[in-house]
């Protein structure tokens, strides 16, 4: 084990080789044939489907998991693809428990819903795994459209306008292509390198250049891209982190969680990654229940999760929630950061109980933490940007910005709720409207 010379109590290589490999494994091992088509026959094929409209991208449950129950998983995947080009990812990813599987009959009248997502993964890692491309490009439209970002929003966009015969140039500021799902995803959910593996199928279709390193703010600006090409989607996601303004917030040792799992991400070897001793992730939704669970899996002996409202007011799922229980990971609500304490180092951190209106009650609880992770939420970074709502960039129900020829979509948009699923389906329907516009179908 290494110790950091920097932060006390952090270290590298608290476990063995095996242990890694076994903590990071697939978290939902995939379905065979015959359980595959064991989980597809219990699926009633409802004719109203509340599942379709339980799902961001409106896909054909029913028929896909007919075709998988009659023994043609590839058409299934099409079937899958036509409407979520990242259908494979989102299988995984996808809070299918507060979706299309809370919405199952079976869910409602029994408590145990349809294996959608794991019939999602199986139809399209079956076609995926040949290397196959179910689409072909329309004949060329002469037109080209510049993509800000290639992660969910960004690439769905991108493969659509590709398949109705556009060129589409694809840039983002990272060495890698697949935003989140790349970069914020845990480990266990995507392992063996899906995300890459997705990205290169995805690109098949042809029509697609990537361009990296290059930010719009820094590198490219909305102005020459309106100049340079037909038209523009922004689909960067959220590039800052909402800050900890309490004492003692400057702290070695105090990081902003989606650092954390980036570096996890990235990493060459796991034992190579530093964790703390005794950990503290500070916030509620997905990003801070997988820097948890990662940090407990990594070998820190005590992971605590705190935020500031009750679990039912978390926006990661009882799912997850029940996830990081499993693993250890203590959750302690109503309460919030008042300060950080340590000689340079954090050594401990100071909360404060808050009642449901988020008054302070007077009590406090110090914590052990040789680790703080800050998972309380991201920022748009960038200037020049069209007009914004509530922090974000104003869109309609397509995509379209007030900035004429430029259409936005995932996380850096409004109106959506940050997830990989309604990402794609934002960009695939901005997709479609850019097509409309330029090809004189809509004013």
């Amino acid at each position: 084990m290494t110790q950091s010379p920097f932060t006390p109590g952090v270290a590298s290589g608290r476990l063995a080789a095996p242990e890694y490999d076994a903590n990071f494994s697939d978290l939902h091992p995939a379905l065979d044939s015959h359980e595959a088509l064991v989980a597809a026959d219990r699926c009633y094929f409802c004719h109203d489907a509340p599942c379709i409209t339980a799902c961001p991208t409106d896909i054909d449950i029913p028929l896909f998991i007919r075709q998988i129950a009659t023994g043609t998983p590839d058409a299934a995947a099409k079937t899958i693809l036509t409407q979520n080009i990242m259908g494979g990812m989102c299988a995984r990813v996808c809070p299918t428990e507060t979706l299309c599987e809370e919405a199952c009959v079976r869910e409602i009248a029994e408590g145990k819903p349809v294996l959608i997502g794991q019939l999602q993964r199986y139809a399209t890692d079956h076609l995926q795994e040949k290397g196959e491309h179910p689409f072909a490009r329309a004949p060329s439209t002469g037109k080209s459209i510049a993509v800000v970002g290639a992660g969910p929003s960004g690439l769905a966009c991108a493969h659509r306008l590709a398949m109705l015969g556009h060129d589409v140039v694809v840039m983002d500021a990272r060495a890698k292509p697949g935003g989140l799902n790349e970069y914020g995803i845990a480990a266990y959910k995507t392992p063996e390198g899906f995300a890459q593996a997705e990205v290169d199928w995805l690109l098949g279709i042809g029509g697609i250049t990537l361009q990296h390193g290059k930010a719009l703010g820094t590198d490219v600006t909305l102005d020459s891209l309106r100049a340079d090409y037909d038209a523009v989607f922004l689909g960067m996601g959220l590039g800052g982190v909402n800050g900890l303004f309490v004492e003692g917030g400057d702290k070695a040792g105090v990081l902003d969680a989606v650092d954390f799992i980036s570096d996890l991400r990235q990493a060459g070897d796991l034992a190579d990654l530093p964790v703390g001793r005794d950990v503290v992730v500070i916030g509620g939704g997905m990003t801070a229940v997988d820097a948890a669970v990662q940090a407990k899996l990594l070998g820190a002996l005590n992971v605590t999760l705190a935020y500031r409202r009750g679990r039912d007011r978390m926006n990661a799922s009882v799912f997850e929630q029940d996830l990081a229980a499993s693993k250890g990971v203590r959750i302690m609500t109503h309460v919030v950061p008042k300060a950080i304490r340590g000689n340079g180092a954090v050594r401990e951190i100071e909360f404060e109980y808050v009642n449901q209106d988020m008054t302070g009650t007077g009590q406090t609880v110090c914590v052990a933490a040789d680790q703080v992770l800050r998972a309380i939420g991201q920022t748009l970074e960038s200037d020049g940007l069209p007009d914004l709502e509530s922090g974000k960039i104003a869109v309609s129900d397509a995509g379209r910005t007030s900035v004429s020829g430029v259409w936005a979509g995932g996380d850096c948009a409004s109106g959506g709720d940050d997830l990989t699923v309604t990402a794609v389906a934002e960009g695939r329907d901005a997709a479609m409207d850019i097509h409309d516009v330029l090809m004189g179908a809509a004013g």
